[in-house]
């Protein structure tokens, strides 16, 4: 496994560096799949079709996030067993947890579909775009077993030190996915079912690819008869990694989906800007999270080799380039934000540019408190207290949720109110995160 990256050992900004770059890179590919349907639909099938499809991308944010979260607390699993050496424990809890989270995928792809109806009910679809929602999700909801293998086995991979490969599959699906969403929009007219279904399509693709890539080309990783055993303590910790970082994760992204219904109730103009502005906010903040991550592995390797020392130091490093970055993208946001709205909706879409606008500059210029939260969320699933990313969540969204629904009942406010409770919410858990995480750094290590 040449590609894998011992994070214990070396020089530190490099070592960071060099496996964040990969993953940051990868998740600004993984956007491309909904930017790609958002550009094609927006230019080829009109404002009420991309109202829906950005409706059902903040549902399907939802959904991918439990299952994400679900990976990501076992890959965190993963780093502390490589970090400590213990390639037994490590194949165990590959099985353990791929039986576990497949499982779950099943019965959440079941759900989805049977709940459908109240699905749609519950987002406040508008009904001149019910149907194409409805349509869209149908499809779309096909794609939840591939996600959950690309997520699964990127999770593996990372933990290990590999972030390259899952970036090279994922190069090749988007490309796929693009071409796709081309062929089925335009020449043969498949309108939002055929967004859909490249998207899908492209899913497979990299999800079976990097499933197939990982047992053909890792031996190491492959679980033989030994390792297929249920051993409770490490049931146990898989179950409270995963449980909170998924928890964490949907809490955050259920109360994105509450937001959503209250941004649907202002009708399909605001719907469409909340699509397009939500999808160039998610982008340009992106690197940050995908930063946290790396900084979590990071973390996760030191912390089961007993390095207390490298991680402080981690630490600083990550704070001083979560900073820079967050100052440049979110100074370019906020400067260019009608110019990136219009590369989506066209020059002739006004209104849905002046409210979109209105978004991006009120989030880009606070991208520095979610960059924070991020790598604070990384540290305490690293450190193997991932219930302090969920109360951390809760807070940031609790508030986000209360001050939108409290302040857009205002006439004067309206939707701006919206906007504004998202940033006021990352700098509350922001402080509640730097009062516990200075707590925890008196701690002695294992």
């Amino acid at each position: 496994m040449a590609l894998n990256r011992d994070l214990t050992q070396g020089s530190i900004p490099k070592g960071l560096l060099a496996f964040a770059l990969p993953l940051i890179l990868g998740n600004l590919l993984q956007q491309l799949y909904n930017l790609a349907d958002t550009w094609v639909v927006g230019q080829f099938l009109g404002e009420g079709a991309l109202a829906a499809v950005g409706s059902s991308y903040t549902l399907m944010t939802f959904l991918t996030s439990i299952l994400l979260g679900l990976c990501m607390g076992s890959s965190v699993f993963f780093a502390m067993q490589f970090g400590r050496k213990d390639p037994a424990r490590f194949r165990a809890g590959i099985f353990q947890s791929f039986c576990l989270i497949g499982g779950l995928t099943v019965v959440l792809t079941g759900l989805v579909y049977l709940a459908l109806g109240g699905i749609l009910w519950f987002l406040r679809i508008p009904a001149d775009v019910w149907d194409l929602t409805r349509t869209y999700l149908v499809w779309v909801f096909a794609g939840i077993p591939a996600t959950f293998l690309y997520n699964y086995f990127t999770n593996l991979l990372r933990a290990i030190g590999n972030s390259v490969t899952p970036l090279l599959f994922l190069g090749v699906s988007v490309v796929g996915n693009i071409g796709l969403d081309l062929l089925f929009v335009i020449p043969l007219k498949m309108g939002v079912m055929g967004a859909a279904l490249a998207t899908v399509l492209a899913q497979y693709a990299a999800g079976v690819g990097l499933a197939l890539w990982a047992w053909q080309r890792c031996p190491d990783l492959r679980v033989g008869k030994a390792d297929r055993r249920w051993d409770r303590n490490i049931l146990r910790q898989l179950w409270s990694l995963s449980f909170f970082t998924c928890l964490q994760q949907s809490v955050m992204n259920f109360g994105i989906l509450l937001v959503q219904g209250l941004v649907n109730s202002f009708g399909s103009v605001v719907m469409a800007a909340f699509a397009v502005a939500v999808k160039i906010d998610t982008l340009a903040y992106m690197p940050v999270q995908d930063f946290g991550n790396a900084y979590a592995t990071f973390v996760a390797q030191n912390y089961g080799a007993g390095q207390r020392g490298r991680i402080k130091a981690g630490t600083k490093w990550a704070l001083f380039w979560v900073l820079v970055f967050c100052l440049a993208i979110g100074g370019l946001v906020c400067c260019f934000a009608p110019q990136l709205l219009a590369i989506f909706v066209g020059h002739d879409a006004q209104e849905v540019i002046s409210v979109g606008t209105g978004y991006l500059r009120i989030e880009g210029s606070c991208y520095l408190g979610i960059g924070i939260l991020f790598l604070l969320y990384g540290y305490f699933r690293a450190v193997d207290r991932p219930a302090v990313s969920l109360v951390l969540t809760v807070c940031s969204l609790g508030t986000r949720v209360a001050l939108a629904y409290l302040l857009s009942a205002y006439p004067a406010i309206g939707v701006t109110g919206i906007w504004a409770a998202i940033p006021i919410g990352w700098f509350f858990a922001d402080t509640v995160g730097g009062i516990l995480w200075r707590k925890d750094s008196k701690r002695s290590h294992p």
